[in-house]
Order: structure tokens, then sequence, then C-alpha cells
């Protein structure tokens, strides 16, 4: 049978996944690639076209196919019949919990390997981020994966990077304070005009960032002491992350600094101003995407009574997103890590350990 990755939604996440998953399908072991959008719009008709071109197929609403076509566009399945034809379903909406009760669980869509949700989907599935909790997922039982949001990923990846070793980890707590842009480039609303500082809803946790990492480190067996904190500015840039890591034992300025070098997942970096981060993957990423996981500030690390570590890093957009979704789904196609690992070999050009 055809190895199919259907993609729902054409946003943020969903336009860049597509085209990754596309140009690189032969390499990732995919024979199709199709994508599901709601809503016909002539704004979004040259965009829709050049993922056609490019070889992913349209799927829509059967009583919207007509729309779509008036548009000029070739829809090639209904959406019934993408979720037939699918491997794994990728849903890059913000409704993947309401998409899972309505439709994924029903015993017709059996046959799919795996779902995958983004972002602050809590309780789809099991939560990951690429690198920091492989081991903890189960291919018999983690048929649904929530991938986290991309600032969760740069915490966890921080965390597991600066407080482990081997397996155990050697945190007393950490704090993290999100400052987030207003909107992403691709969105023509909801920018702001000054900082807009957020709420502590979460009395345990801050926000949802601190409380999904707080999860899926629960995934390998830890019970970490995560708080996060987070404030909008009026930016278009980058997300950047304010941290501090109170360790249980003394570490050193050259010890953080060698851990954050010698990690797969960590890009350091000397650019303390987010344009630079930002132009760079605008120039050498892919859809202007850094797949790393963070970009650390060095000049900005600083070890404090020995066991207390403070710096900034930005979150590369959703680059870290991205590179999950796809190693989340090629596992959910075939569950063993070392040929997940050599067919991303391709993808590697953008994880970056320098910028």
């Amino acid at each position: 049978m055809s190895t199919v990755v259907h993609i729902i939604g054409t946003g943020t996440i969903g336009e860049p996944l597509i085209g990754l998953l596309t140009d690189f399908r032969e390499h990732l072991g995919i024979d199709e690639v199709t994508f599901h959008k709601r809503t016909p719009l002539a704004s979004d008709r040259a965009k829709i076209e050049h993922l056609m071109v490019r070889g992913a197929r349209l799927a829509t609403d059967r009583e919207r196919v007509q729309d779509f076509e008036a548009l000029g566009h070739k829809v090639t399945y209904t959406s019934e019949e993408a979720l037939q034809r699918a491997t794994v379903v990728i849903d890059c909406t913000p409704a993947g919990n309401e998409n899972k009760a309505a439709h994924y669980l029903a015993p017709e869509l059996g046959h799919i390997k795996g779902f995958l949700a983004q972002g602050s989907e809590f309780d789809f599935g099991k939560p990951y981020a690429r690198g920091v909790n492989e081991e903890a997922l189960d291919a018999e039982h983690d048929r649904f994966l929530q991938v986290v949001s991309c600032n969760t990923h740069n915490i966890t990846t921080l965390v597991k990077t600066l407080a482990s070793e081997d397996g155990s980890f050697f945190l007393d707590g950490a704090n993290f304070v999100c400052m987030r842009r207003a909107n992403d480039i691709t969105q023509a609303s909801g920018f702001i005009p000054a900082p807009n500082v957020g709420k502590h809803e979460d009395p345990q946790f801050g926000t949802h960032h601190a409380h999904d990492a707080h999860h899926l480190f629960e995934t390998l067996g830890q019970d970490l002491n995560l708080f996060s904190s987070a404030v909008k500015l009026n930016t278009q840039y980058m997300h950047s992350i304010w941290f501090t890591l109170r360790l249980n034992r003394d570490t050193t300025l050259d010890e953080v600094k060698s851990r954050l070098h010698a990690s797969p997942w960590v890009a350091v970096t000397d650019k303390r101003q987010a344009n630079l981060i930002f132009s760079f993957g605008r120039d050498h990423g892919y859809y202007g995407r850094i797949l790393s996981q963070t970009v650390v500030v060095e000049p900005t690390l600083l070890v404090r009574n020995k066991r207390e570590i403070y710096g900034f890093c930005f979150t590369p957009q959703d680059g870290n997103s991205l590179l999950s979704s796809v190693a989340g789904a090629l596992w959910r196609i075939d569950p063993d890590w070392d040929s997940v690992q050599e067919r991303l070999q391709p993808l590697q050009r953008w994880v970056y350990q320098e910028i």
C-alpha cells in the first residue's frame, strides 16, 4: 500500500509542513502528500497552486469542491477520501482535540497509523519534542502525539541539555519568561501597539509553556519544578526567552557552554538582536525556518553561586515544531528511530549548531 501523509490546515505550520514533506517525500519514504483546506479564498490561490505544482494534492469538504474549482484549483479528494487514504494525519489547526473527538477515533479510520496535533492541544496524545523524549514513545500505544509548542520545545531542550546526564536530572527548579512576538509575519491581524503581559492562569506552572514541558518530562518519569511567564511584544520577528535553571550540584560557565556546543539540537550565537537571527533564517533556513530547537545567546550566559544558570535564547519560529512533526510522522510509519534518523538526513542542513 502507498504511504500517504495527510496534513489538515494550510496556516503558519501547515503550509511549510506540506512543502517540506512534498519536496523531500522520496527521501522520507512517502509516496503521496495530501492536504485539507476548508475555506476557498482568492487571496490563498497562489499559495495553494504552488503547493500543488510541487506535488501536493488538495482535499476539501464535499460541499466546497465546486467553490475551489471555481477558483481554478483541482480538487483530488474529498475530505473523507483523503482520510481513507492516509497512513498518518498531521492536524495543524487549533481544533485538534475537537477533530479527534468528532472524527479520528472512528472505527473506519482504524487503518491510520498515527495522528499528530500541534501546539497547545493538550491531552490529544503523548507530548513529543524531537531530541527530548523519543525513548518515551511506545509504538504499540502512542497512536496520538501532541507536538508541543515552539517555546515548549525550547524550554525542554534547555532543561535536558543543561540539567541532565545519562537519563538522570539534577534540577531543583527553573523559571522561564517567554517574550512572544505579537503575530507571525504571515498574519495580517493581531499586532499590538505595546507590550502585553500575560496572566498566570495555572497556579502550579504559570502558563501552558511550563505546564506542557512538565508533562513532557513526565513521559520520562521526571517530576520537574518548572514555572513560566509570558509577555507579548510588539514585534513580528521571533519569540525570545529569559531563563534561569537552579541545579542541585555545582557547575561552571565553561561546562554550560560545553554542553550547549555539544548538543545536536542547540544553535549557539553571539548575535543579541532578534532581527539578525530572523534574517539568518530567512536567508539560510527552509521556508525561512531554522530547524534547531533553540538559539542560545552565548554572551548572555551567567553562572551565579555555582548552581544557578542565567541566559537568553531565541525560539526559531516554529521550525522546531516542523522537525518534530516530520520525525513523529515517520516514526508512526516505521517505529525504528535509526530508520527515522536516516530518512531525516536531508533536513539536517537546516539544524544549525552555530548562527
